[in-house]
């Protein structure tokens, strides 16, 4: 069939002289032809492309290529390597390729020497689309899967966590280590902790915060820990793919793709219809960037949900020092500023503040701290502690855990007069 190709015109020569091209990459060796030594401007000189096929009882083919063909194809091989070539379909089988004595002492008519064609000493090019997103999924989930494990309270299945120390510190969620559900209590049960290696360990919980429903453990180990790598939720956006792996009912390393349908820096919302609570939320790189939690209703199908990292690494930082998570409360209902909004309540009130940006006060609770202050509904916050600020986000996170510490506002009220006010954040209950 090749010969007939080769001498029916042009086209059919380069199509052949491809698929010659693939088949020495993927494992073809070449050998000097007969003809090669022949003189004269009728004979021209040639060479054979020895295909090896993988199956023992395969038969060899050969096909001949002239030289201008040849030294087409040598023009063309690295294009052809970069764009063209999926590098994994010319990975060689376990044992290597069958040899022959021409394959032996062939040489590659691209370098003038002996090379290796192998898949580990060449620099393959990148493969499509579909078979690099799909492999990605696969090298993420590989890379955090066997850090997952099985959490079962009084040996009933209760969700997932994620080893993120080789010390045995286990992140996953509060209601994975709750005494019922819907409880806000730390069960007294066993816990049982599931590696997915099968080693089976007694779990403690270090702390709980329910709000957030984010839980520590810890498993003590005499043998060496896999450990997954934090990675970061800020850059998270609407449509990035990401991987939620878990261990739900027992069954080691299920995993749900999916995409993120929205963050808003406290929670993830994500097109992913499974998961499993306690879980880590993975990006294509191997990295923790949430933890998945329960879902709330069960009109959410097809939606999951997750804390992002940050958020989780800044409990956990308060674990540390306060032993539990502290969060102050100024006592108001804001909205944050932007150009449209401004422009929408300066057209209902000529009096509105002249910002570019800002914090609306729309409610302040009678006794909070907001009240003994001073700030009054319809004032826009423009600096909290001397810092500006255009999203009540910003404030929350310049609080952070300072409680009974004066903070400083800077506010603009009606016909821009301008006020500062020193606050004094509380504690805000969250038992109930």
């Amino acid at each position: 069939m090749f010969c007939r190709l080769l001498t029916q015109g042009p086209c059919r020569s380069a199509a052949t002289g491809l698929v010659a091209l693939t088949a020495l990459y993927g494992g073809a060796a070449l050998a000097p032809s007969s003809s090669a030594t022949l003189d004269g401007p009728s004979r021209p000189t040639t060479c054979h492309i020895l295909i090896l096929l993988s199956s023992p009882s395969a038969v060899d083919v050969v096909i001949s290529i002239s030289a201008p063909l040849r030294q087409f194809l040598s023009w063309t091989s690295d294009l052809f390597l970069r764009d063209f070539t999926l590098s994994y379909l010319f990975s060689a089988p376990s044992g290597g390729y069958p040899t022959s004595p021409s394959s032996t002492a062939s040489t590659s008519p691209l370098s003038g020497s002996s090379k290796e064609t192998s898949r580990e000493n060449r620099d393959d090019g990148p493969s499509s689309p579909g078979c690099t997103q799909r492999d990605t999924i696969a090298e993420a989930a590989a890379a955090a899967g066997p850090a997952v494990v099985h959490i079962s309270v009084a040996q009933a299945p209760y969700g997932s966590g994620t080893i993120i120390d080789p010390d045995g510190t286990i992140l996953t969620s509060a209601n994975c280590v709750a005494e019922s559900l819907n409880s806000r209590e730390i069960s007294q049960s066993k816990i049982g902790v599931t590696l997915q290696d099968g080693r089976e360990f007694e779990g403690t919980v270090v702390n709980a915060d329910f709000l957030s429903d984010i839980a520590i453990l810890k498993i003590q180990s005499e043998t060496p820990l896999p450990t997954a790598r934090i990675g970061s939720s800020s850059n998270l956006r609407p449509g990035d793919r990401v991987i939620a792996l878990g261990s739900p009912h027992a069954l080691l390393n299920t995993i749900t793709s999916g995409i993120v349908s929205c963050t808003d820096g406290d929670s993830i919302d994500l097109g992913i219809g499974g998961g499993s609570s306690g879980g880590p939320l993975v990006n294509l790189d191997g990295e923790v960037v949430g933890v998945n939690i329960l879902k709330i209703s069960a009109t959410a199908d097809g939606m999951s949900f997750a804390v992002p990292i940050d958020i989780v690494m800044k409990i956990i930082e308060q674990f540390e020092k306060n032993g539990r998570v502290v969060r102050p409360r100024l006592g108001i209902k804001a909205r944050d500023l932007n150009e449209r909004r401004i422009a929408r309540f300066k057209k209902k009130d000529a009096s509105f503040p002249d910002v570019s940006k800002g914090v609306l006060v729309r409610v302040v609770h009678p006794g909070s701290p907001a009240q003994h202050a001073g700030i009054r509904p319809g004032d826009v916050v423009i600096e909290f502690d001397k810092r500006p600020v255009g999203a009540a986000k910003e404030m929350i996170d310049i609080m952070e855990d300072q409680v009974g510490k004066h903070l400083e506002v800077l506010i603009k009220r009606a016909d821009n007069a301008s006020v500062t006010f020193s606050i004094m954040p509380e504690e805000a209950k969250t038992d109930s």
